[in-house]
């Protein structure tokens, strides 16, 4: 979808469907503001009939599609847009732009205009960066597989959006919010995308040619290593979860260094788990619900969207960021409980649970990040544990950590977009108990006790020193609800989060070591 910034009269925007935010409207007379009372009069006094009807009232949630009267106004169709008495916050204008776009594409509509409603305290490059990521994220639509009778679907016809101002002071702070929002937007719907793709479409060497593409067109540093590669530096992790599918495993590396960035600068590693379909392997999942396994790479999927984004905002620190890729399957060349595995760490692992994979193959990823760049901060995003479930549903993201500091900055990124992330305790008790008594460690805890920080206390054997945060998106990382701008299936959580924990982060920056591995 395309958005727009215009400045000129409504009356005068020539388009399928005018939007409208209508404040609650109360008393006798029922008043409309002055400046839909002019669209009204334009319209042939078409809004004032259905207001006076009693069929709009501007409640928030409530819309109705108005046809004009008259010839004064030359878009086909008003949408007039309850939004209540509450001022507008910035969730708000998203969920406006969600639901603009959702009603206009329902009367088939691909020339959309909105005019922007006051927002007190919030400034218009804001706005209509918080109206475009709406409205593209409320557009989205998976429909890769369906066809017409067997024959392939014409695409769909793609929209814009005009958001109209009468006035506009800086009109090209408001195009550079509206094309900052189109970033975020389409790079989620990217991260959507790869993780809504079945298991069968989507396999380890299918993510990281994606991956790679993305990367070259974003002008990132891509690297792949391929299982060969990962047997030479006895990435144990990896390559046991990989090892019972033909589909082979993968290491994928975006690199985003700008230009001029120092040597000793600070650099975030950002480590995605990429399980494109896990059947739980030798412990096998139970059958119900088993199809929506091909989400288990939402944790990749976010890293490849963020790192679309980041390349695109040309953000001015050096970050990397790396999916460990691999389908958990069971055959008769699967990795078994009771086996143990070395891990590129050095330690060694007894494996209680194959199904315990994700924290496998990212314990891999963080150790070799942590090893070859020597980040200042590292951040890891899976869909870890049915554990996450139980206690959050679907309504926030684990977090867990071992930097205070970085936790909280996490946190108050998730608050400024709307996807909360909450913190939750990995206490040195977790980490004890995935010590192991034949092997150093052991990929499973006790029972169902503190499933989510025990996990957590598993990969803390892997980052050293180095300041990390956790986030276990099991529960948003996909999901059947919807809501104004996000519908059911992947959800593409955390890449508009980790862009905004980016802009906001002040690190404290690690001396370079001498002996450091440099890719």
């Amino acid at each position: 979808m395309q958005i727009k910034v215009t400045v000129g009269s409504p009356r005068d925007i020539k388009v399928d469907v005018l939007a409208v935010a209508v404040t609650a409207l109360s008393g006798k007379r029922k008043k409309l503001p002055p400046a839909l009372a002019s669209l009204d009069t334009a319209a042939g006094g078409a809004v004032s009939q259905v207001v006076k009807n009693g069929d709009f009232a501007g409640k928030k949630g409530q819309s109705l599609v108005v046809y004009p009267n008259g010839a004064g106004l030359k878009a086909g169709r008003l949408l007039l847009v309850g939004i209540g008495d509450a001022a507008l916050e910035i969730d708000d204008l998203r969920g406006l732009g969600g639901r603009v776009t959702r009603a206009a594409r329902a009367k088939k509509a691909t020339k959309i205009a909105l005019v922007v409603p006051t927002t007190k305290g919030i400034a218009n490059d804001a706005t209509c960066q918080a109206l475009a990521e709406g409205a593209i994220l409320a557009d989205y639509k998976y429909d890769r597989f369906l066809t017409d009778n067997g024959k392939k679907k014409p695409a769909r016809p793609k929209a814009s959006l005009s958001l109209v101002y009468s006035r506009l002071a800086k009109p090209a702070a408001a195009r550079a919010g509206a094309r900052r929002g189109t970033i975020l937007a389409e790079s989620q719907n990217l991260a959507r995308d790869l993780s809504n793709a079945p298991g069968n479409a989507m396999t380890p060497v299918a993510l990281a040619r994606e991956a790679v593409k993305m990367g070259r067109a974003t002008g990132l540093r891509t690297r792949v290593m391929d299982a060969n590669e990962l047997k030479k530096r006895k990435m144990g992790g990896i390559i046991g979860v990989g090892q019972g599918s033909t589909n082979p495993p993968r290491l994928i590396i975006l690199d985003h260094k700008p230009r001029g960035t120092a040597a000793n600068g600070p650099t975030l590693c950002l480590v995605g788990k990429g399980i494109t379909f896990d059947s739980g392997g030798i412990s096998l999942k139970p059958g119900a619900s088993m199809h929506e396994m091909k989400h288990d790479m939402s944790g990749a999927a976010a890293v490849v969207g963020a790192m679309r984004a980041i390349g695109m905002l040309k953000v001015p620190v050096r970050v990397v960021g790396l999916i460990a890729a691999a389908e958990n399957l069971p055959s008769d060349t699967a990795y078994r409980p009771g086996d143990i595995l070395t891990m590129y760490s050095g330690h060694t692992v007894e494996i209680l649970n194959t199904d315990a994979e994700g924290r496998l193959v990212l314990a891999d990823a963080l150790a070799y990040a942590n090893q070859t760049y020597e980040p200042t901060a590292m951040i890891d995003l899976a869909t870890l544990t049915g554990a996450c479930m139980v206690a959050l549903g679907d309504w926030a993201t684990g977090l867990m950590g071992t930097n205070d500091e970085l936790i909280e900055g996490v946190k108050e990124a998730g608050e400024r977009v709307n996807e909360i992330a909450w913190p939750l305790p990995l206490f040195d008790d977790h980490k004890k108990l995935m010590k192991g008594s034949v092997s150093d460690l052991k990929n499973a805890g006790a029972g169902r006790s503190a499933g989510m920080s025990t996990a957590a206390g598993f990969l803390a054997a892997f980052v050293g020193d180095t300041p990390w945060v956790h986030l276990d998106i099991a529960g948003t990382g996909w999901t059947s609800r919807s809501t104004s701008y996000l519908g059911s299936g992947a959800t593409g959580v955390g890449v508009r989060m980790l862009v905004d924990f980016l802009e906001h982060w002040k690190p404290r920056v690690k001396k370079a070591s001498k002996t450091a591995r440099k890719k």
